[in-house]
C-alpha cells in the first residue's frame, strides 16, 4: 500500500520524506489556509520534493470551472492530480480532464455507488472518507471493503485512496482490506513508527549499555 501525507506543510513533507520516501501528497484549500501561503506556490514547492502524485483541489461547483482550474493546476508540475468532488458536475469535469490527459482524484466519496460512478468516469484516484463515516456512526472501513470488491469484480483501474484517516488502526485496517493508498496527517504517520515494546526495548538496551560501561570502568580501576 502506498502512503501519502495529507498536509500542505512543506516542513512536514520534508521530514517524512527523510524517514521513508513518500509516495504522494494530498492537499486542499483548508490545509493551504492553515499554512498561510499562496496555493500554487505551495503546490509547486511540494511537487519539487515529492515525485509521486500531488492532489490539488478545485473549488468550483460547475464542470466548466473545475476543468479551468484543473488545467491551471496541471501546468504547475507533471505529478499534479486534480481533485474534483463527487457530484454530477464533478464527474463531467473528470471525464473532460481525463480525456485531455490530466489525472483526476474524485474526493468526498461516502458510498460504494459513488465509487462505482467515479471509476466509470475515469478517475485515477477515488477518495472514500472513512473517518467522517465513523463520525456519523457508520463503519468507515467497511466502505473500503465494498469498493475493493466492486473494483476487483470489474477490473476497474481506479485506485482506492483511503482518506480521513484518524489513527494507526485505520491505516492497518485499510491496508488489510486492500486499499491502494492511505493518506494521513503527519501526526498519524509519526505514530506508525511507535510501539511501547519498541520504546521499552530501546530503554533496556541503553540501561544495559550504561551498566556495562560502569563495570568496565571498575575493572580498569
Amino acid at each position: 500500500m502506498k502512503i501519502f501525507l495529507d498536509t500542505a506543510s512543506v516542513a512536514e513533507i520534508q521530514q517524512a520524506n527523510e524517514w521513508i520516501k513518500l509516495d504522494g501528497v494530498t492537499t486542499n484549500p483548508t490545509l493551504i489556509l492553515k499554512e498561510g501561503k499562496d496555493y500554487k506556490k505551495t503546490l509547486k514547492e511540494i511537487c519539487s520534493i515529492v515525485s509521486g502524485p500531488v492532489s490539488a483541489e478545485t473549488v468550483s461547483l460547475n464542470a466548466e470551472g473545475m476543468v479551468k482550474e484543473g488545467r491551471e493546476f496541471a501546468k504547475i508540475a507533471k505529478n499534479i492530480v486534480v481533485k474534483v468532488t463527487m457530484t454530477p458536475e464533478g464527474m463531467k469535469a473528470c471525464r473532460l480532464l481525463t480525456k485531455s490527459g490530466i489525472r483526476v482524484n474524485t474526493t468526498l466519496v461516502f458510498s460504494a455507488n459513488q465509487a462505482l460512478l467515479a471509476a466509470k468516469a475515469g478517475s485515477y484516484l477515488v477518495s472514500p472518507f472513512i473517518g467522517r463515516l465513523d463520525d456519523i456512526g457508520e463503519k468507515g472501513t467497511e466502505l473500503i471493503k465494498e469498493i475493493r470488491q466492486i473494483y476487483d469484480n470489474y477490473s476497474f483501474k481506479s485506485q482506492i485512496l483511503a482518506a480521513s484517516i484518524r489513527s494507526p488502526e485505520h491505516v492497518k485496517e485499510v491496508a488489510m482490506l486492500g486499499a491502494d493508498i492511505a493518506t494521513m496527517p503527519f501526526k498519524v504517520y509519526e505514530q506508525l513508527f511507535n510501539h511501547k515494546l519498541t520504546d521499552a526495548g530501546i530503554k533496556k538496551f541503553l540501561d544495559d549499555w550504561g551498566k556495562l560501561q560502569k563495570e568496565l570502568k571498575k575493572r580498569q580501576n
